[in-house]
């Protein structure tokens, strides 16, 4: 399958590496020089130029700008496109209809492990390109299909806005046992096996379950668990998740 990327950010790149090992990719973007520069990193990907007049007439788009730059990108952008993909944080698929043609029109929201192929990607819309969009992002990691895009904002929050919340707790982690006595480099190796094992009893088990099977009653889990609980950590998730989705929101209002 061919496969047009719209863009050439953090995002797209993180795509194309996943998606040039199962498909044939092209890149189009706004500055040839930054092009060329990501086509010796993946030498398998087509790049060119963004002209004033883009003929996307029958491509399967995946479309990675910034949601800003939607209009002044879209504006020469020529032809009724076969599928567009988005990628825009926010953007419904209503405004995506008004600004670039399409045969159909789908909206995903993968997140930066692409660049790995173990991005978790939620996808929506023209049931037409459900196959398609899932088998695209099936390149790069686990695409699931959720109902409607209020669901998908919600998604969003975990699948794109997570590692970055993730991070800070791996971080946070490893900051904890540096100031206790451990070597850092001793630390981050900890807490990557950390991650790496939980993530695996989470595909077997539930979170819940995985808690209580660790926490000894007057333990060394318990009693780090309750500083958690003083610190209101599971308050701050909860509301991380709702301020990301309600920005999601205020996005698309906008």
């Amino acid at each position: 399958m061919k496969l047009t990327l719209i863009g050439n950010g953090i995002m797209a790149q993180s795509l194309a590496i996943g998606l040039v090992k199962e498909h044939e990719v092209e890149m189009i973007g706004r500055e040839l020089n930054k092009l060329k520069l990501i086509q010796e990193k993946i030498p398998e990907l087509q790049i060119k130029e963004l002209s004033d007049k883009e003929d996307i007439n029958g491509k399967n788009i995946i479309f990675c700008v910034k949601p800003y730059a939607l209009e002044s990108v879209s504006i020469r952008l020529t032809g009724t496109a076969n599928v567009l993909i988005s990628i825009l944080a926010g953007t419904k698929l209503d405004y995506l209809k008004k600004q670039i043609s399409a045969k159909h029109y789908t909206r995903t929201m993968p997140n930066i492990a692409a660049s790995v192929q173990n991005s978790m990607t939620t996808a929506t819309g023209d049931i037409e390109a459900k196959d398609l969009t899932l088998e695209a992002f099936g390149a790069i990691g686990e695409a699931i299909w959720v109902n409607n895009e209020n669901q998908l904002d919600i998604a969003s929050a975990i699948t794109g806005s997570g590692p970055a919340f993730l991070a800070l707790v791996a971080e946070s982690i490893a900051d904890g046992a540096v100031k206790v006595g451990l070597e850092r480099h001793l630390a981050q190796h900890l807490v990557q096996g950390l991650f790496s094992g939980t993530a695996s009893l989470l595909r077997h088990s539930h979170s819940a379950i995985i808690k209580d099977s660790v926490m000894s009653p007057g333990g060394t889990t318990a009693a780090g668990y309750a500083k958690l609980e003083e610190g209101r950590v599971r308050d701050a998730f909860i509301k991380a998740i709702e301020g990301s989705f309600n920005k999601s929101k205020n996005i698309a209002e906008k």
